[in-house]
């Protein structure tokens, strides 16, 4: 059963990237220090910047290896309002191994990922926990801000890579609600942050107590200068 659910999560993340690069160009780039392999070795994926439903389009930008590895080992938190949708839903549910509805509680069901997470999971997660409007907040009109829950995952990881992924958002693509355009660009800037290493340095300023503060307050920090968005400027990029 196993590999079938992998095979047939990788047949439908397969077809939605050719789909993607049929229909969208795809603007990619690295920043910050950039290693050998960039694309393997990753425990945890961060993708930031929130914007809608839509954004598997970005999976047209990202080699079929790393689709193997989300098929066969990724873990996903997903809101249950999103896989509980009859149809978004239901392609939701084929976008990892294991894709867990969770609340916006931290209860069982986020325990549930915890507890999912093994010494071959990666992890795949939206930090803010919502999607951000057009006007630049999200649903109840509150800034875009980064949730305490990947601190915890990155202690339940420990080591090895986080690939931070900085959309530019779809908002020009795909309003949430709304019909989705084609032929638009769509644009990433990637990082690659060493997953004990930052656990230490983030520990560093203040210990466990301020570990979870510090997660969020860097993220963000991040996010607010890379994420590639109209008007932006980007600087340092590799």
């Amino acid at each position: 059963m196993g590999l079938l659910r992998t095979l047939l999560v990788f047949s439908t993340l397969i077809t939605l990237k050719y789909l993607s690069k049929i229909f969208y160009r795809h603007d990619f780039a690295w920043v910050g220090n950039v290693p050998k392999n960039p694309w393997r070795r990753h425990r945890l994926v961060a993708f930031l910047n929130h914007t809608s439903l839509f954004e598997p389009v970005f999976l047209g930008g990202v080699p079929n290896h790393f689709i193997w590895r989300v098929a066969a080992h990724g873990v996903v938190p997903a809101a249950n309002k999103t896989t509980g949708r009859p149809l978004v839903g239901l392609l939701f549910k084929f976008v990892a191994h294991h894709v867990i509805a969770i609340t916006r509680e931290r209860d069982h069901t986020w325990f549930a990922v915890l507890n999912k997470i093994d010494p071959e999971s990666m992890v795949i997660i939206l930090p803010e926990g919502r999607m951000k409007r057009d006007t630049g907040l999200d649903l109840q009109g509150n800034p875009m801000t980064v949730r305490g829950g990947i601190a915890d995952i990155l202690l339940a990881v420990k080591e090895g890579r986080m690939l931070i992924a900085y959309s530019g958002g779809l908002h020009h693509v795909q309003h949430p609600g709304g019909m989705p355009r084609v032929f638009k660009t769509v644009r990433m800037r990637l990082e690659i942050v060493v997953v004990e290493d930052y656990i230490a340095e983030l520990m560093a300023q203040g210990g466990p107590d301020e570990f979870k503060r510090n997660v969020i307050k860097d993220l963000e920090r991040r996010r607010d200068f890379y994420c590639p968005e109209e008007g932006k400027k980007l600087e340092n990029v590799a």
